[in-house]
């Protein structure tokens, strides 16, 4: 990378206004261009990370690839990690950023100087490379370590802060990825018994996640999840019956239809679809 350009990108965060996050510096303003600065598209990506679950280096990559596939030019995208509440592991906004869409007004770029035009495309181009070295690292930090053990999971209640949270973010189109073993080990609802996935009737977890005011708001959103299922390798009991399987995808649709969102594809636990 160019000396002025890892300026550019590495040094100017002091310059982002503090009212608006933004982690990914702003190619437009450093350079003085805001007046040119193109919309937004008007997406979000929304990746949520379960710190409870193990999950396997494939699955890793798998994710982070399928990160990189989705996010365009003028996309957001925002990381959260959750766990049981403990002293190290609970809930963060881990990450905000913006990607600026690229400079193609042919009437504004012909009324731009050749040299301050040839430094913005650079910079906009080396944008996404800035974005996906940095998702990288903090979605790898998210996951669990192999010696982390946490028996608490608290997705309900995490998946309602979080849709809270995102209220205030104006995209007209947000895609949720989540990755979890989706199995609520809570004081509020347990899915295990004797160590083992218990029976899932759909209607009967509803009531109660209902009842204790668990359900969330999503606002329209898509949702993608990879891993649910998830075996510890170091499980005594690590098989997950087709039967089980099928239970659990069931109640979550009907979770996610009444928190107001699209559960897409329920990856158990690749997620074989991209997300749209």
């Amino acid at each position: 990378m160019r000396g002025w350009l890892a300026l550019i990108l590495l040094g100017m965060a002091c310059v982002t206004q503090a009212a608006d996050r933004n982690d990914i510096p702003s190619c437009y303003h450093f350079l003085k261009q805001d007046a040119v600065r193109p919309d937004d598209s008007g997406r979000e990506l929304v990746i949520i990370i379960d710190q409870t679950v193990k999950v396997p280096l494939s699955l890793k990559e798998s994710v982070w690839q399928h990160v990189l596939r989705y996010v365009q030019p003028g996309d957001r995208v925002v990381l959260y990690q959750f766990s049981a509440l403990l002293q190290d592991n609970y809930l963060k906004r881990v990450y905000d950023g913006k990607l600026e869409a690229l400079f193609t007004d042919r009437k504004a770029r012909n009324n731009m100087g050749m040299e301050s035009l040839k430094k913005l495309d650079a910079c906009l181009l080396q944008q996404k490379q800035y974005f996906s070295q940095g998702i990288g690292k903090l979605m790898a930090a998210s996951f669990a370590a192999d010696s982390d053990s946490v028996a608490k999971s608290e997705i309900f209640g995490s998946l309602k802060r979080i849709a809270e949270d995102l209220k205030s973010d104006p995209a007209r189109e947000k895609s949720v990825l989540l990755v979890s073993d989706m199995l609520e080990n809570s004081d509020f609802v347990s899915f295990y018994r004797n160590n083992r996935i218990r029976s899932i009737v759909a209607e009967k977890e509803m009531a109660k996640v209902t009842e204790q005011n668990l359900i969330a708001d999503f606002n329209g959103a898509k949702v993608y999840v990879a891993g649910a299922g998830l075996i510890d390798t170091a499980a005594k009991n690590n098989y997950r019956s087709g039967k089980v399987m099928q239970q659990l995808e069931t109640f979550w649709q009907r979770y996610f239809e009444a928190s107001h969102a699209e559960l897409i594809s329920f990856g158990a636990p690749e997620l074989t679809v991209e997300i749209k």
